[in-house]
């Protein structure tokens, strides 16, 4: 298991994950302040993929400079606002998600099981109690 490359990966994950982020917080205000710049953008980003953050500002650069530097700029305030947190979140996150994911399939398990074993029982044996009145 290659450790460094899987936190290569996750960081190309996490730069174009806040490079979309910027980019709808860039929409917002310019719906706000600039409509025709903002249905522009919008249209961009449908035809681009912003899947790769990177490649998507490069695209950018080339058709609305200006707009390209706005979105870096937040994206960078989106990275040093969030990342103080992250580790402790993912790690969190992570260990709650997977502590119910397992709860869930031992529910299913035990459930099952119930189910099939209740199915071997002969009816004889499941009225004896209620007989013993008598």
């Amino acid at each position: 298991m290659d450790f460094k490359q899987i936190a290569k990966d996750t960081a190309k994950t996490l730069q174009s994950y806040l490079t979309y982020q910027a980019v709808k917080v860039v929409l917002a205000q310019l719906n706000e302040t600039d409509p025709p710049l903002g249905f522009w953008l919008h249209h961009f980003s449908s035809k681009e993929k912003i899947q790769d953050g990177e490649a998507y500002i490069r695209a950018l650069f080339q058709e609305k400079q200006a707009l390209a530097m706005r979105i870096l700029t937040v994206r960078e305030h989106l990275a040093q606002e969030v990342t103080d947190f992250l580790p402790e979140m993912v790690c969190t996150g992570i260990a709650q998600a997977n502590m119910e994911h397992r709860r869930q399939q031992l529910e299913r398990i035990t459930k099952l099981d119930i189910s099939s074993s209740s199915l071997t029982q002969t009816p004889s044996t499941e009225a004896q109690p209620d007989n013993q009145a008598s």
